[in-house]
């Protein structure tokens, strides 16, 4: 059970912080704030679930937004093209905890080099490539933070960036795709690791270890063994006694007032009644895709682009993290369905290489990643038979000899890939819906295509008997990985918020989530926006002690 506290503010109270959004960001943050002794509202547009509400539920979770998002969003390709709901989906959850519920739960830092690329390798045509504003030394005791603060599971590999602490609980334990696949890459003359998870492999900080049940990705934990924000710093903030996290409560708007300071913000409430919650400061952590929109939505005649865009760079440079995958059928049974998804990873390409031709790297892991459903409607081969007594028994006999080998990796920032507001599908509330427009680049698509060839190769030397490819390098139309939207730098031109997670435009609007990154790392962020909310959280509290904001 969580903890929970009895404070309750009144709408008309200005509290110090309303915090938009309780997942991997804004539970940090709540915690950050809320610890030094500041009030702070946190308004999240789902329920809050108790773990013992979690269930084991395929159809519900993967196919009728049983925790998910499920409003409209409209998709096309390029900013010529007409945007169609159905196109593209966004998986994102709705709840108290947010994405940081159903997340599988793979937890890789950046490396040093993926804050300095474009000083690197320079600029790359078709991107706009650019340098963090801030360094791998100077996000590392962050990083750190989260491993012990939130409970991480891992051992440092060969490739792995310099950590001040070693990590508070050993690994998990290998699954038969691990042993299968550190046999196969060895034999390539790579360097498999531990893959470090967000899930507890011993009791920490009182809570319990995993139960190795399988229900991962995409699915809540009812034992609080994976670290998200529900189980591991929404309670602490609770405990403050200062923190409310106040459900179905579905922002709308940002105020601003006369000055063109935040006032608070305008949402809806569980029965869709317009609520006011007034705060000396707002922090937006909605995500990458929901924190720009309600910027858009905010616009007003001080900012009749959006809410803190002079920039014109509010929901632009989107980036979702692409990649490939190779399914491998093998002799035995591997009983991947349970326990976590991944247990060995290799980060032998995580480097961008100029004798490969184009920009980019990322990491290849061996995973289980389709449950029973999913697998019957499209976990084979495209050439196995679609319906008959064949059909039954290929799903029959491969479910449990099969794995998947999985390449994660760099996307780039393509100026006209974005969020805006479709002009005229709505939501449920009769708000503009989140428009995408995206395609990916052309060296993404390359860099998908070079590990998915890799993947084919382990699963060559790991002994597969039959390999196919179980989904192919091509342009994205699905993601949950949602970056660079609002992006950080020094420069207000060219950038949405400083190196304080303030915004250029507006004094006491802050915004910290993945629309906050600059590079989108090689496929695995929730770490790192972590590790930038309690960046953000500690330089925010600073900011508001010396009278600052």
């Amino acid at each position: 059970m969580q903890a929970r506290s009895g404070i309750a503010y009144p709408t008309s109270t200005e509290v110090d912080f309303v915090i938009v959004g309780s997942g991997a960001a804004g539970g940090v943050m709540a915690k950050e704030l809320s610890s030094r002794g500041f009030s702070v509202v946190v308004l999240e547009q789902g329920p809050r679930l108790d773990p013992s509400q979690f269930e084991h539920d395929e159809f519900k979770y993967n196919f009728n937004h049983g925790i998910s998002n499920p409003s409209p969003v409209s998709w096309r390709k390029t900013d010529k093209d007409v945007a169609k709901v159905g196109a593209g989906e966004l998986l994102y959850a709705r709840l108290v905890g947010g994405s940081s519920v159903h997340f599988t739960a793979n937890f890789w830092r950046l490396h040093e080099i993926d804050f300095v690329e474009r000083s690197r390798l320079g600029g790359i045509p078709g991107a706009d490539l650019q340098d963090w504003p801030i360094s791998y030394a100077d996000l590392e005791p962050y990083y750190t933070k989260v491993d012990w603060e939130v409970g991480v599971s891992g051992e440092p590999g060969p490739f792995d960036p310099p950590r001040s602490r070693p990590y508070p609980l050993p690994p998990m334990p290998v699954k038969s795709a691990g042993v299968l696949f550190e046999r196969g890459a060895r034999k390539l003359g790579l360097h498999p690791q531990s893959a470090p998870v967000a899930i507890l492999s011993r009791p920490f900080n009182g809570r319990t270890a995993c139960q190795h049940c399988g229900y991962c990705m995409q699915f809540g934990c009812e034992y609080n063994a994976k670290s998200s924000s529900l189980a591991s710093v929404i309670p602490v903030a609770e405990a403050t006694g200062k923190c409310e996290i106040r459900a179905n409560s579905y922002v709308r708007k940002v105020e601003l007032d006369a000055r063109g300071r935040a006032t608070g913000v305008i949402y809806f409430d569980a029965q869709k009644r317009e609520q006011r919650q007034r705060a000396k400061a707002v922090v937006l952590c909605a995500n990458g895709a929901e924190t720009p929109r309600l910027l858009l939505m905010s616009k007003s005649n001080r900012f009749p682009q959006g809410l803190a865009n002079s920039s014109g760079r509010v929901g632009k440079t989107l980036m979702f993290n692409v990649g490939a995958a190779a399914m491998g059928l093998f002799e035995h049974p591997l009983n991947e369905y349970r326990s976590i998804q991944v247990t060995r990873l290799s980060h032998d390409f995580y480097d961008s290489d100029p004798k490969r031709g184009f920009y980019g790297g990322g990491g290849i892991d061996a995973r289980f990643q389709t449950y029973p459903i999913q697998w019957a409607l499209r976990g084979l081969a495209d050439d196995a038979p679609k319906w008959g007594s064949e059909y039954k028994r290929m799903v029959g006999e491969y479910f449990n000899r099969s794995m998947l080998v999985a390449g994660h990796t760099t996307s780039l920032p393509v100026p006209g890939n974005s969020i805006s507001l479709d002009p005229t599908v709505k939501d449920a509330w009769g708000l503009p819906a989140i428009r995408v427009t995206y395609s990916d680049h052309p060296d993404d698509l390359k860099l998908s295509q070079f590990l998915l060839d890799r993947s084919m190769e382990i699963l060559d030397a790991a002994g597969a008997q039959q390999k196919w490819v179980d989904y192919p390098a091509e342009t994205a139309t699905f993601t949950a990985h949602l970056l660079g939207t609002c992006r950080m730098g020094k420069d207000r031109k060219t950038s949405v918020i400083d190196t304080d997670h303030r915004t250029h435009d507006v004094r006491n609007l802050f915004l910290c989530d993945g629309s906050s990154m600059v590079t989108s790392g090689r496929g695995q962020p929730t770490m790192t926006i972590m590790a930038l909310a309690f960046r953000a959280g500690e330089r925010i509290a600073g900011l508001a002690q010396r009278g600052e904001i």
